[in-house]
């Protein structure tokens, strides 16, 4: 699987990387919105994108809106990772197109757990008594 990370921090990024690396994904970075379109633009593979929503440049929602505008990327899923809280910020995300959303702060298991929701990942194998 690989996977955009976009997010104007870069340890937030790093952090992101990690646990993507971590669960077999390859994992591809964008500073900001604009940038992210390019990296989209030449690499049209990218099956899962992960968007801050507040950067420079381009925040997440317009990105989010011009990536549902173009039909190449319809298969994509979409997961909106933010410290914006607001239940109408989240509904018009997920209106929008966003498949999730994430609260920051996060962690691993949250991020493995939409991963397994959205289908990208395995359920784990149930332990055997």
């Amino acid at each position: 699987m690989r996977v955009l990370v976009v997010d104007d921090s870069s340890t937030m990024r790093k952090f992101l990387k990690k646990i993507l690396v971590g669960v077999g994904a390859e994992v591809l970075e964008a500073k900001h919105g604009l940038e992210a379109l390019e990296v989209l633009r030449q690499n049209a593979d990218i099956g899962l994108t992960s968007i801050d929503w507040n950067m420079p440049e381009m925040d997440g929602m317009e990105l989010l809106t011009r990536i549902r505008a173009d039909h190449s990327f319809d298969s994509m899923q979409i997961v909106m990772v933010t410290t914006e809280m607001e239940m109408s910020g989240v509904a018009h995300a997920l209106e929008v197109g966003a498949n999730e959303y994430v609260m920051k702060p996060f962690t691993k298991d949250v991020i493995v757990e939409k991963l397994r929701l959205m289908g990208l990942l395995p359920e784990p194998a149930a332990s055997a008594l």
